[in-house]
């Protein structure tokens, strides 16, 4: 059974008769549907169509029983896509039939089924949850939680994880170190090395960049999310705005693009789509400097 992010492949699902909601139970199906409602004692509200549905807050999901995770997990959850089973049905205090619903079985199960299994160097798909200054987390399965730290979003340096993905993003990630009760995962060993993104630029071309950061020596411009290269000091630029560089020249030995700034505008760059040199299958070893650099950057899976 494949345990995907929440919402990846969101359907509304409605049931249209008692008889298909109990086949459901029967079969184990793993259901989605929109939180209408958090309501007073922490349970989440899904309509089902036929009848309406009821997580209760300990069901709602894994780690809220026991406090590791609060309650504002729940609460977040309203208006967005979760995952359960369904477990039977109630009827309540006037006589209604509802269903009684579980996200936190479909949890352990993926826990159980799909990410106990993953290892240092699995590529897999996730979703963007929320942006913190020192990370994204992505959620990898089932709305369970994990984090790309800001360091391992990219080569080139941001300032924000916003700079670079968005929430609700669908991304490829990669497991970069597994420990006893944390998973930390990478993007930057996805989206190429030194040499397959400076393979698209050539001395004496203008092209478009980003300015990232701002020296008394220099100024250090983007040209993808694991290139970025230094131009002369240029008066009045801000981090995050849009420039035009000339490329004055290209060092594969010591990694560097020499850039000018020729242009600098007034708008500031929005979230860049994605390209992946790899996205999928498992890496061991990743060389990010090119053969013969003065400095070699790796990355060892293990």
């Amino acid at each position: 059974m494949n345990y995907y992010p929440e919402g990846i492949n969101f359907s509304d699902r409605k049931f249209t008769s008692r008889d298909e909601i109990l086949r459901a139970i029967a079969d184990g199906e793993i259901v989605e549907g929109r939180v209408l409602l958090c309501d007073t004692q922490h349970n989440l509200h899904v309509d089902l169509g036929v009848m309406s549905g009821v997580i209760p807050r300990c069901e709602g999901a894994l780690g809220i029983e026991d406090g590791r995770v609060r309650d504002i997990a729940l609460i977040s959850k309203v208006n967005k896509p979760v995952c359960f089973k369904i477990i039977a049905i109630k009827q309540d205090e006037y006589g209604n039939d509802y269903a009684l619903l579980s996200r936190r079985i479909v949890q352990l199960e993926c826990m159980r089924d799909y990410i106990s299994l993953l290892s240092s160097g699995d590529i897999i798909t996730a979703r963007v949850t929320h942006l913190e200054k020192f990370g994204a987390f992505i959620d990898i399965g089932a709305g369970i939680n994990s984090l790309i730290p800001i360091d391992m979003l990219s080569v080139s340096r941001i300032n924000h994880p916003n700079e670079r993905l968005k929430i609700g993003q669908v991304i490829q990630t990669v497991l970069r170190k597994r420990e006893e009760n944390k998973l930390t995962f990478s993007l930057k060993e996805l989206l190429g090395t030194w040499k397959e993104n400076v393979s698209k630029y050539h001395v004496g071309e203008t092209v478009p960049g980003i300015v990232r950061s701002i020296e008394d020596y220099g100024v250090f411009v983007e040209l993808e999310p694991n290139l970025a290269g230094l131009a002369e000091p240029y008066k009045k630029l801000e981090p995050g705005q849009r420039v035009s560089v000339f490329i004055k020249s290209i060092l594969p030995e010591k990694m560097k693009v020499k850039l000018v700034v020729v242009d600098a505008f007034e708008d500031y760059a929005d979230v860049q789509e994605l390209k992946y040199y790899i996205s999928d299958g498992k890496i061991t070893n990743w060389q990010y400097s090119p053969e013969g650099a003065i400095k070699q950057v790796t990355t060892k899976f293990e």
